[in-house]
């Protein structure tokens, strides 16, 4: 019984730090935005996908990497980081020339199901906090004396919890009044996104080059 418990624990903590204000949710809404319901449901695959690999990375000993070499996670920030500024950059570039594309397209010009599920996927794998909350995850499971095999299993759970939070949000983004707002203030919302992304961006480069100089 107490793994029943644990997972529910571990389960309340993974929502509500999904449900948070983040680049998985950025991603999702400009996916809805730009290129309706269809396209953020397959970026929200992709962050999904990204939760199973972020769980079967720390059931298999992720902690235990980042605590003997801690240059892997400050490289971890900074390749993230670069990731970031490189998505920030193409919705800046839209908004300064509209005719080149950005992170948000057009619904006549979408991109594939394939891309948008990579996307998300990129997004999710890129940030190292993301890592770091399903270190926490890990951490709290193994503490109630569950084995790695156990602590694997939750992953289908944060994946599942992953995909219905931020289909939520696809679901809200989506909807007829916010697809109207973007088109008439569409680089409005392109700015917004270039810099959200761009600030987390930058944020985790900072932090990554300042453990670098310690």
């Amino acid at each position: 019984m107490y793994i029943v418990e644990a997972y529910a624990a571990a389960l309340i903590l993974t929502v509500a730090a999904q449900a948070a204000p983040g680049p998985n949710l950025v991603a999702v809404a400009a996916a809805a935005l730009g290129q309706g319901r269809r396209a953020a449901v397959y970026v929200t695959l992709g962050v999904a996908s990204g939760v199973l690999v972020w769980v079967t990375a720390v059931a298999f000993g992720l902690a235990v990497l980042l605590d003997l070499f801690p240059a892997v996670l400050t490289a971890m920030k900074i390749l993230g980081g670069c990731y970031l500024l490189y998505v920030a950059a193409k919705a800046a570039r839209s908004v300064l020339w509209p005719s080149s594309g950005g992170m948000i397209r057009a619904a006549g010009n979408k991109t594939s199901d394939f891309k948008n599920w990579r996307f998300g996927l990129f997004v999710v794998l890129s940030n190292p906090k993301a890592g770091l909350m399903w270190i926490a995850v890990a951490s709290f499971l193994f503490g109630q004396g569950l084995e790695a095999p156990t602590v694997l299993a939750f992953g289908p759970l944060g994946a599942v919890s992953a995909f219905l939070v931020y289909g939520a949000y696809a679901l809200l983004f989506s909807t007829g009044r916010m697809t109207l707002a973007y088109q008439k203030f569409q680089r409005g919302f392109e700015a917004a996104f270039a810099a959200a992304f761009g600030a987390m961006g930058a944020a985790l480069i900072l932090s990554g080059l300042r453990e670098a100089h310690r």
